[in-house]
């Protein structure tokens, strides 16, 4: 890295970007921000909608605040303060017109599965393969662990409608970062009577806003500016001053801004391809389906997983679960995660085609639709996942070796690494891009890997 700089922009406001902002500032280090929204919290932002019957709030997706950094942790209930509740989760499956516990419990299985499904899990796992299980892609991952009985069920639908692409060309590094259970075997042993732990990692308890996770950084923008830093909202960046091995200035909203370093949250081949390289790696969209309804509580489910493939959405989610300051009180809402790309059919549905969908699914779920109060609209997030496919991992070091030339750049966060992390790796990547230009120090390798085991994350299985 070159010398500590003096001023640094930062593009992007959601949790990555913020959290460095803060801890430069504190470091005497002046700082710009560039963000392309009207507010912060990028993908972790929270919309309020005014209804009929009072305000209503939805996050971009299910948010949830869970870290073992202590430091990071008090810095959260320091900006949050009461407003920073303790709430519990509970996730089901839906599939062919039932609903499984998870995790997976025995009386559940054996009462909710049918006899098809039991039978073939069995004799898979006479089948499974001893030694190494194969990890060419998703499919061999969960085939070779699982055997094919729960992979049709419950993997291959649920994954291809998520990702849009054939589960055998989805990267196994995916399933080793979000399935919890080891293998078809610790399946078995968790059915058991004496199997009375739960999979490894899953969170149960977790901290949220009341007012949504957007509070959070909303929170931090304050901060921000409380510290002397500048926040410009409505600023897509469109380009860079570059040359030899530095970026002398960002340019965005007609203007040029000029910096000692910049330290970016933006999507990693977005930036190689304003930079003047090519990279071929791609994200997965989300549009989130949102509506009020007239009734106290739709179940006691934080989100219920929609694995059925002739479902357009993934997940179906109560914000009111997470805190009862989400919707009025007697009301609450859905929010359907509905998969999909910029420029395809289910993005550019209009909202009152997408209402009466939404409203079919609704009601295959024995969800009376009728309590729906008529009132809806769509929020999108055009990069919600990294698109994991076979053979991304040489892509992904092209686009960072590229991106390394420039020795007063930094990247960090879910986008700006393509990387499937949580919220509070992101805030944690932001910390350590911070500290590494504070120090002088090169630390991009390490931030780029930070957390990148092929363990579990956290837990949102299928099985």
């Amino acid at each position: 890295m070159l010398k500590k700089p003096e001023h640094v922009l930062v593009l992007g406001a959601g949790p990555a970007g913020l959290t460095a902002a803060i801890r430069l500032l504190e470091a005497g280090i002046q700082v710009t921000v560039l963000e392309k929204a009207s507010k912060e919290g990028g993908q972790s932002g929270t919309t309020t909608f005014e209804g009929r019957h009072g305000t209503y709030r939805f996050d971009y997706g299910g948010h949830r605040f869970i870290t073992h950094n202590a430091q990071l942790l008090k810095l959260v209930e320091e900006l949050v303060g009461d407003d920073l509740l303790t709430s519990q989760r509970k996730s089901v499956i839906r599939f062919q017109d039932r609903t499984y516990d998870y995790p997976l419990a025995m009386g559940n299985i054996l009462k909710t599965a049918p006899a098809s499904l039991l039978v073939g899990a069995i004799k898979d796992l006479a089948l499974l393969p001893f030694g190494m299980p194969k990890d060419d892609n998703f499919a061999t991952w969960i085939t070779s662990r699982f055997g094919k009985t729960l992979y049709k069920n419950f993997f291959e639908g649920y994954t291809g409608k998520l990702w849009g692409i054939d589960p055998v060309d989805l990267s196994a590094d995916w399933a080793g970062q979000r399935i919890s259970l080891l293998d078809l075997k610790d399946v078995a042993k968790r059915l058991l009577p004496i199997g009375n732990d739960t999979p490894r990692t899953y969170a149960r308890s977790y901290r949220y806003p009341k007012h949504g996770i957007g509070a959070i950084f909303e929170r931090m923008a304050q901060k921000v500016e409380a510290l002397g830093g500048e926040i410009i909202f409505d600023a897509p960046v469109d380009g860079f001053d570059y040359a030899a091995n530095k970026i002398s200035a960002v340019k965005a909203r007609g203007s040029s801004y000029p910096a000692d370093a910049v330290l970016s949250t933006l999507s990693l081949p977005y930036m190689v391809n304003m930079t003047g390289g090519e990279s071929a790696l791609a994200f997965r969209g989300l549009r989130f389906f949102n509506m009020p309804l007239d009734m106290d509580n739709l179940s006691d489910c934080t989100w219920q997983y929609l694995s059925d493939p002739d479902i357009m959405a993934t997940r179906l989610q109560e914000p009111k679960r997470r805190s009862s300051f989400m919707a009025p009180k007697g009301h609450t809402s859905a929010m359907l995660e509905i998969p999909c790309d910029p420029g395809s059919k289910l993005w550019e549905m209009d909202n009152e085609q997408m209402f009466l969908k939404a409203c079919d699914v609704l009601n295959k779920l024995g969800i009376d639709s009728s309590t729906a109060t008529g009132e809806y609209f769509s929020t999108y997030q055009r990069q919600a996942y990294p698109l994991m496919t076979v053979g991304y991992e040489k892509n992904r070091a092209n686009a960072i070796a590229h991106l390394n030339q420039f020795k007063n750049l930094i990247q960090c966060g879910r986008q700006g690494t393509f990387r499937y992390i949580f919220t509070d790796t992101s805030m944690e990547m932001g910390q350590m891009a911070a500290d590494a230009l504070i120090s002088e120090k090169d630390h991009r390798s390490t931030i780029y890997e930070h957390r990148s085991e092929r363990t579990v994350i956290e837990t949102e299985s299928v099985a």
